[in-house]
């Protein structure tokens, strides 16, 4: 069996690196030739919670050739198109894409793949790429090992071919098989859009969000809009790690002062942490903005369920994007205090 990793930066080296320690035939594909010199010249370094320098088999897309049985994609959703058409010649009728993506790519897949040769997956742990051919694990060891990833049919079958992926990706940490894992990419997607996009937007960490009254008045909306978007849409959001993030949803917004135990829950270990959207303004990339907050103000429009807190961060991002200057938090607090006190005018209005 041919396997091939597309987008090689912090999860791609990792998981790559330990399938084939794992005993598979794997090549890590990536468009950054430095970085597939230093993983062919160098092996892989894992660093962080992995202390270990693994041999790889890295190519550039020009240079490959031959038919995969198996892809895993781990690029960010901006690079899906043309990473995605550069591998087609190399497919063949009974191969599998399985996504490792932020946010639902499983839609736009599907289209240049085909539905039936599409799998979706979500990855479950963390890791920074530090420099061609190092990346560092940044989740503990034993979480990784509990809770690396959750796969599944779109169909929610259980099949010969979802097993074997299991096999595969057991190489690296425990692989959930879901029934839902649309339900599992929403759930994900919901605690992207919150924490992540709020961090984007605000240019500030996780924990500079989470002990911030007006920050977290616009990040319940967030929340609540994405879980109101996906009931519209029939999709149910799958528990993880034990919690249950329908919680989250809103029925007026003096609710919002009691979901806050279970954000301080949830995120307060990773206060420290900013988005990895904030770090793509920093280094003046395209964030993936569209296809987080972006893809609930799409599918809410879709299904008539107003968003106007995910639109406001798309808004404030693709700003940042534009004109290279970083989000000032005072500034952009603004915006969102601005947003709130309209919604409690116009309902403070229509209860009259």
């Amino acid at each position: 069996m041919r396997i091939g990793i597309i987008g090689v930066g912090s999860l791609g080296t990792i998981i790559g690196a330990l399938i084939t320690k794992g005993g598979y035939s794997v090549d890590l594909i990536d468009i950054n030739q430095e970085n597939v010199d230093a993983l062919n010249q160098k092996g892989a370094k894992l660093t962080g919670f992995l202390d270990e320098v693994i041999p790889v088999s890295a190519k550039h897309p020009k240079d490959v050739s031959g038919e995969y049985d198996v892809i895993f994609l781990l690029t960010k959703q901006v690079y899906t198109k043309e990473s995605l058409e550069s591998i087609l010649p190399f497919l063949h009728e009974k191969s599998v894409i399985c996504t490792l993506q932020n946010g639902v790519p499983e839609e736009s897949v599907a289209a240049i793949v085909g539905k039936e040769r599409t799998v979706g997956g979500v990855v479950g742990f963390g890791a920074t790429w530090k420099e061609p051919g190092v990346s560092e694990l940044t989740t503990e060891v034993e979480v990784m090992k509990k809770y690396a990833f959750d796969i599944g049919e779109l169909t929610g079958e259980l099949t010969e071919r979802i097993v074997l992926l299991k096999d595969i990706l057991d190489t690296v940490g425990y692989c959930e098989i879901s029934t839902n894992i649309i339900g599992v990419k929403w759930s994900k997607l919901l605690m992207n859009a919150t924490f992540s996009g709020m961090s984007a937007a605000l240019g500030c960490t996780f924990g500079e969000v989470l002990y911030n009254s007006d920050a977290m008045k616009g990040l319940a909306n967030i929340a609540d809009e994405t879980i109101k978007v996906a009931r519209a849409h029939h999709i149910k959001l799958v528990e993880m790690q034990g919690k249950d993030f329908e919680f989250l949803e809103l029925e007026n917004q003096t609710d919002i002062s009691g979901k806050m135990a279970f954000y301080e829950e949830v995120w307060g270990p990773h206060a420290r942490l900013k988005a990895s959207m904030l770090q793509d303004l920093e280094k003046g990339r395209k964030t993936e903005i569209d296809f987080i907050n972006g893809h609930v103000s799409k599918k809410g429009r879709e299904a008539n369920i107003p968003t106007p807190y995910n639109d406001l961060v798309c808004k404030l991002v693709k700003s940042s994007e534009a004109t290279k200057e970083l989000p000032v938090f005072e500034e952009n607090i603004n915006e969102f205090q601005s947003l709130f006190n309209q919604f409690i005018h116009s309902k403070s209005l229509s209860n009259h």
